[in-house]
């Protein structure tokens, strides 16, 4: 399974859930299979997704799940021991970790060697971290919604991706739209 296949899989355990999504191809794929308004595509600042969806989740009671990738949270390494110290059990962080820098050509990530993210994520402090094949990822992801429990999973999948368009939503479109579902179910 490739990330396009865990966006597809885990569609209907999402739609319903306030989603951050990783720039780049992640955010065009989620964007062409189930556009939704509760979902905020990043369109400009790798590795920034999980603390985005942290600060939402800590400024609000609904779920939110971050799904970002292993190349983002390499970039942004702080977001981990941040969420560690800052516990939000109404957020999951979904890490789609395919070895590589999808967006960018597949070029391989350190994640695709030796380091591990999991580890890294309980290093930090995080307790509730489950890795998974990419094929368990939607039935874990929706045990970690019913457990109200932070939680973070490391999906890990094969590189590649399939073809999407550009996102022609404005940003500051995503965002209006994005925030008026924030206060609609707060």
């Amino acid at each position: 399974m490739i990330r396009a296949d865990i966006l597809k899989a885990i569609i209907p355990v999402i739609s319903d859930e306030f989603v951050v999504s990783n720039i780049g191809l992640p955010s065009q794929e989620l964007h062409m299979l189930d556009d939704q308004p509760t979902n905020f595509y990043m369109l400009g600042t790798m590795g920034l997704a999980s603390s985005i969806g942290l600060g939402l989740a800590l400024s609000q009671k609904e779920t939110v799940i971050a799904i970002d990738g292993d190349g983002s949270v390499l970039t942004n390494f702080g977001t981990l021991p941040t969420i560690a110290n800052n516990v939000a059990d109404n957020f999951i962080l979904l890490i789609i970790d395919n070895g590589s820098y999808g967006s960018t050509g597949d070029q391989p990530t350190y994640a695709g060697g030796k380091t591990s993210l999991a580890k890294v994520a309980e290093a930090c402090g995080c307790e509730n971290v489950i890795e998974c094949k990419a094929s368990e990822t939607k039935d874990i992801l929706e045990t970690a919604i019913k457990s109200k429990k932070m939680t973070i999973i490391v999906s890990k999948c094969e590189s590649g991706n399939i073809p999407v368009p550009v996102i022609d939503i404005d940003p500051a479109v995503i965002r209006y739209r994005f925030m008026k579902e924030v206060e609609a179910r707060n």
